[in-house]
């Protein structure tokens, strides 16, 4: 087993779960992750917690999804596992990034709608999102294989004290504001008010890597245009040159140059499907290069991404909403030429950098 495997699961579990004696612990990756896998097991032995390991397949979801022919009911025995999970660990890594691109998306809203509860559930655990590195990722992101081993271990390896220490100077401002406003080129142009909402310093615990500063903004306090000038992937499908228009924080028009239809998916999945859940301000510097991966992308420190969708409630201040949809839907914004980020009418990231950085 490469050595790097046993340090990713070590930062999982001590750093991003906190695994604690008795821990009732769900394993959920997929076959091609098995080293991750048993590693994960190893010290969850040694900690004294207790595994359950389920093979997270794509084929399998796909096969289900594509037979379906009727409206989903909420999966109580999923449900009940988790309920009674005091912690969670899924990593991403099968062998084929598009294997779910023939799923029809209104399928995928039902189903999603159908598991909200579960996904509701399995969130208020301590949890960790991460990524196993396979060949089927490395060709998504244009990478041999192991050129992009490298890049996932170096990613997951931070110090990640010290980055905190770096983005916890973006909480501050943040913490302190009422609007913030973007400007990314002619196509972005977008207000929003974060006032008595929270930001969260994301250090590796439940995106692994981490990596992002990020909050929520008040419902209907969004206004504006904003070009989502990179691409992401979602149910298999490349989405490209998104466009949507916001009044009074509902998504009103949008568009898309490739697979318009995956978002007509998303935002029809339920009406706070058009609201915007979450704000995060990308701040890893060790994340370079553009992989389609939104674990990794959403993190380069000269991007801002936007998550239509459901908000985190950590980040929603008491008298204001949590946005609860089925859906939460990450879309990125290129900050790194004519661009600006305003607080209150402060300027405090220019052309992607921000005004605390050495050269700002």
């Amino acid at each position: 087993m490469d050595p790097r495997v046993r340090e990713h699961a070590e930062t999982i579990v001590d750093h991003s779960v906190d695994l604690q004696p008795g821990d009732d612990l769900v394993v959920l990756l997929p076959a091609e992750a098995e080293d991750l896998a048993v590693a994960v097991h190893e010290l969850a032995g040694d900690r004294g917690a207790n595994p359950v390991y389920l093979n997270n397949s794509d084929r399998a979801e796909r096969a289900f999804l594509r037979a379906r022919d009727d409206e989903f009911e909420t999966p109580d025995h999923e449900l009940a596992l988790y309920e009674n999970a005091d912690a969670v660990v899924i990593a991403r890594g099968g062998a084929n990034a598009t294997e779910k691109a023939d799923i029809d998306p209104a399928t995928t809203a039902a189903h999603n709608r159908a598991t909200r509860p579960v996904q509701r559930e399995r969130l208020s655990k301590r949890w960790c999102l991460t990524q196993y590195p396979t060949a089927g990722h490395a060709q998504l992101a244009g990478m041999s294989t192991e050129a992009y081993e490298n890049f996932v271990y170096d990613a997951v390896s931070l110090d990640w004290e010290a980055q905190g220490e770096f983005q916890e100077q973006m909480v501050d401002v943040v913490d302190d504001a009422d609007e913030i406003r973007i400007r990314s080129g002619e196509g972005t142009d977008v207000t929003m008010s974060v006032a008595g909402n929270t930001a969260v310093n994301d250090t590796g615990e439940k995106n692994l890597p981490g990596g992002e500063v990020f909050t929520a903004p008040v419902r209907d306090s969004v206004e504006g245009e904003v070009h989502f000038d990179m691409p992401l992937y979602r149910q298999g499908r490349e989405i490209e040159d998104v466009r949507v228009r916001f009044e009074a924080g509902r998504v009103e028009s949008y568009s898309a140059a490739r697979n318009e239809a995956v978002l007509d998916g998303v935002f029809d999945t339920d009406e706070s499907a058009r609201y915007l859940g979450e704000l995060g301000i990308g701040m890893n510097r060790a994340i370079d290069r553009f992989t389609y991966n939104m674990l990794f992308d959403e993190k380069m420190g000269d991007t801002v991404h936007m998550a239509v969708g459901s908000a985190y409630p950590e980040c929603v201040g008491e008298g204001n909403e949590v946005n609860e949809s089925a859906e939460h839907v990450d879309m990125i914004v290129d900050m790194s030429e004519a661009s600006t980020i305003e607080v209150d009418g402060e300027v405090v990231q220019r052309d992607g950098t921000f005004v605390f950085e050495d050269g700002a």
